[in-house]
This record gives structure tokens, sequence and C-alpha cells, in this order.
């Protein structure tokens, strides 16, 4: 898989299962298509303090370990025997989320009513029709999350094959070049959720400037892992006085 410039070369080969703020992730043996049900619930998610509404991805280098505009030769089609996990481009590549984003999508998009955070994308990159086709290919686990009885759709598969990714996107996907001021413009508008109960997921240090409409923004290091989303929620909730 490529790895980015100035980033650590150290891009995740396995699966790692939440954890607190203060411990490292346990390193899972499970590949990509394990069952979510080796996946267990978060605390944040349990500890009955508020989540946001809203979260929102960046693409490259937060959600995939490449740069969808460099990387990848189209077409790209399933690759095979991966279960939907990955697809491969014209020079027999293979691409895939980075390992715990399918886990994390899936949890966060199973959410009973109560709990419910809506998900969206904001990404820069040029080659959005590219995007969202790979976000089409690419299928996140089947069946219900462990610990949940259901989603929130009533669309949870119990077998074969599981959601496509793009659709847990459920508050849209805003990927075309400039400011992702824009982008969080158009998000707010369209859902109703205004800026500060979001939450915005991204690897670059200028996409800061969403701060100043009053979004909290994680930086992340080397993608989106379950210990950077709690990281995430925790700044959310300390920006709020929550914690």
């Amino acid at each position: 898989m490529p790895k980015k410039l100035s980033k650590s070369n150290n891009v995740p080969t396995s699966l790692t299962t939440p954890s607190s703020s203060s411990s490292t992730p346990t390193p899972s043996s499970s590949t990509a298509t394990t069952s979510s049900a080796s996946i267990t619930l978060p605390p944040w998610l349990h500890d009955g303090l508020p989540v946001p509404k809203l979260i929102v991805l960046d693409l490259d280098y937060t959600l995939w370990p490449f740069y969808s505009d460099i990387h990848i030769a189209t077409p790209v089609r399933p690759a095979p025997y991966s279960g939907h996990a990955r697809v491969t481009d014209r020079n027999g590549e293979a691409f895939a989320l980075y390992p715990d984003a399918p886990h994390i999508l899936h949890l966060l998009s199973s959410l009973p009513p109560s709990r419910g955070i809506r998900l969206a994308v904001a990404s820069k990159s040029p080659v959005g029709d590219l995007c969202r086709e790979m976000l089409r290919l690419l299928r996140l686990p089947a069946g219900p999350p462990a610990g949940l009885g259901g989603g929130r759709d009533g669309d949870m598969r119990s077998e074969g094959k599981g959601r496509k990714t793009v659709e847990v996107f459920d508050a849209g996907l805003e990927i075309y070049e400039g400011s992702k001021l824009r982008h969080f413009d158009v998000i707010s508008k369209r859902t109703g959720i205004p800026f500060h109960e979001m939450l915005f997921f991204d690897d670059e240090r200028p996409n800061r400037e969403v701060e100043q409409l009053g979004v909290t923004m994680k930086l992340v290091e080397d993608g989106l892992t379950w210990a950077e989303l709690e990281r995430g929620i925790n700044q959310w909730r300390g920006n709020r006085g929550l914690v």
C-alpha cells in the first residue's frame, strides 16, 4: 500500500480493538474481513456523556492510506477473494480502507437513535468520481456490531455482503478541490447541524481553519483508528466543557 511522504512508514496491517485513551490499542490477529462481533463497544459510547451529532471524515490518509489522485490507475474493481474489503486498479495494485476504519464506520452507522451519529465526507480530492466509486465498491462488515440490537435503519445484514461504504455517509459527500470551509458550509446547510456539534478527522494541519466555524478537528497521524476516534470524542467534549 502506498505510504505518504513525511508520514510514519508504519501503515497498520492488522485490526485493533477499541481501547481507553490511556492505553495502546491491542493488535488483533484478525484479517480485514473478520466479523465485527470481535469488536467490543468503546467506553465513550456508554459513559452517559454527549457525543457529536455529526462526524466528518477526510479521505486521503484519513479514511484510506493513499492519494486517490496519484496512486490509483483506473479503472478499479473488487479484489478477488477479499470479501469486497479491497479493490484493485489497472496495474493490479490493491487498495483498502485503514484497517480499523470499516469496523468504526460499521459501529457509528449502527447506533440507536438515542446515541445516533451521522456521517459525512469532506475531501479536497480532485477525483471525486473515483472516490465515490471506491466508496461504492468497498464494503463494511456484515451483521450488527457486538452489543447492538440492530441498525438504526433496519438494514443490517446478518450474512453475506455488508453495506457499501458509501451508504453510511447519510449526511453527504463533499469531494472537490477548495477550502474545507466551503465543504462544511454545504454540510451544515444540508443537515441543519450546527458546527459546534461536528467532529472532523483530517491529516492536514492547515485544515484546522474549520475550527473558526466552531468545528472540532482531530488531527490524525496514521489514519482513522479506534484510539484516534476516542481521542477525537474526548477533544470534542473538552471543547464543550464536558470533561
